[in-house]
């Protein structure tokens, strides 16, 4: 979609920090970091919230998972890390792009919010 940013940073249309890309996800620094470590995770095809997925993206989501554990790995997450999707503006999801957000580096609290 040409007015997704995400599908635009997908595509390399749009500039971001990218820590991971292959054909079916990339992962890019958040541009407003919530901890030192706050990378966004989408699949590279336009999925627009978790209301719209069907039992064919099971093994795209499963990936996403193993894509944020291979990052947390790499950025030393050790002590431990968040995931968070959120699904609708009411959730706090501001764009809508499916995404994953991987969270970490410092002590986070429950409820988160």
């Amino acid at each position: 979609m040409r007015d997704c940013a995400f599908c635009r940073i997908a595509a390399g249309e749009e500039s971001a920090r990218i820590v991971f890309q292959d054909e079916e996800i990339t992962a890019f620094q958040d541009q407003n970091p919530q901890a030192p470590t706050h990378v966004l995770i989408i699949p590279n095809d336009h999925i627009e919230s978790v209301k719209k997925i069907d039992a064919g993206d099971a093994g795209l989501l499963g990936r996403l998972f193993v894509v944020a554990r291979q990052i947390a790995q790499e950025e030393g997450l050790t002590a431990g890390y968040r995931l968070v999707v959120n699904t609708g503006r009411q959730a706090g999801q501001s764009v809508q792009h499916l995404h994953m957000h991987l969270l970490g580096g410092r002590p986070m609290s429950w409820p988160p919010g």
